[in-house]
């Protein structure tokens, strides 16, 4: 049975300067047995009250994007945004131990080095023997069920994560779009994610 480990309230702070707090969850018994994490912010309690529910960025793991700020992708932006709003709104990031969507680390970089040579993102994948996505939102289910919050509103532009959750029990109540964050490196990236996957991102001619 999925519980709550412990918590512990953690001051954040951006590299352009933007803090908040947060309240910060860590679990027992999640499906994978990982280390994933559940930050609550703003007022996330009374959110979780309301009608529509908190809202809630489940977030995968990127080292290269959110800690070194590679713009090959726009996983840094995307962080930072949701912090923000959610902070804002009242909800929780999920951050989930999911590198590379979910092949791991090493083989994400392997993906970019394919992708050098002119596959897109997907194709990089299967070329190295994994499937296009590897991720499993069971364990962003479980804590959020822990955390009273079955009812949600998602911030995400990927209708993957919501079919997921509602498959699992969670009620998506709405879906909130983030930003669009196209760079010179990554327009090509976004580009694979709208037209393959059907990401909800406007790139205009990109």
């Amino acid at each position: 049975m999925t519980s709550i480990r412990t918590r512990v309230t953690v001051p954040l702070r951006f590299p352009d300067g933007y803090a908040t707090s947060a309240e910060v969850f860590t679990f027992t018994g999640l499906a994978d047995g990982r280390e994933h994490l559940a930050l609550g912010l703003g007022d996330w309690r009374t959110a979780l009250t309301g009608p529509a529910g908190p809202l809630v960025r489940p977030h995968s793991e990127c080292l290269t994007g959110d800690v070194f700020g590679s713009t090959r992708c726009d996983c840094g932006p995307q962080l930072r945004e949701a912090a923000e709003r959610i902070s804002a709104a009242g909800g929780f990031l999920l951050y989930l131990r999911q590198e590379g969507r979910g092949i791991g680390l090493y083989a994400k970089l392997d993906a970019y080095a394919l992708q050098d040579t002119g596959l897109d993102t997907y194709e990089a994948n299967l070329a190295l023997g994994h499937a296009e996505d590897e991720r499993d939102y069971t364990v962003a289910a479980q804590m959020l069920l822990v955390l009273g919050a079955g009812r949600i509103r998602l911030l995400s532009n990927n209708p993957d994560k919501a079919a997921q959750l509602s498959s699992l029990g969670i009620e998506v109540t709405s879906r909130v779009r983030t930003g669009v964050h196209l760079s010179a490196a990554n327009s090509r990236y976004l580009a694979a994610k709208r037209d393959h996957t059907h990401h909800l991102l406007d790139l205009g001619a990109a």
